[in-house]
């Protein structure tokens, strides 16, 4: 799953995104919350177009959870139902994947996708 710092941390690092996410996930599919596809949107034009024309050829738009308003919540509760790790740079949301078991990818400072808490195959 997408979170929006994660998406644009990933665009920001120009990587190889199909590469990358195989080399750490194996096959893979993203997903995005409606949410999250909201915040996107919000974000500046300059940055938006391209980030935007990727994430919808990418991603698969899942529906926000009912009567759960925050983001976060949302990404968390999704992730640990369907065992998919959350693509972010989020620090208090990475805290909370792992302190209930879930998992997250990072892009690092380095340029690189490191996968917590999961491992390949999983």
């Amino acid at each position: 799953m997408v979170d929006a710092c994660g998406w644009a941390a990933l665009m920001d690092a120009e990587l190889n995104i199909d590469a990358v996410m195989t080399d750490i996930l194996g096959e893979f599919e993203f997903k995005v919350i409606e949410n999250v596809n909201d915040e996107l949107q919000r974000v500046p034009l300059k940055r938006r177009k391209l980030s935007l024309k990727l994430l919808e050829m990418k991603c698969e738009i899942i529906p926000n959870i009912e009567n759960m308003s925050y983001t976060d919540d949302m990404l968390v509760n999704i992730s640990l139902e369907n065992s998919w790790p959350v693509l972010t740079v989020d620090k208090e949301l990475k805290e909370r994947l792992i302190k209930s078991g879930g998992s997250y990818i990072e892009v690092t400072s380095s340029r690189i996708l490191r996968i917590i808490g999961l491992r390949k195959g999983e």
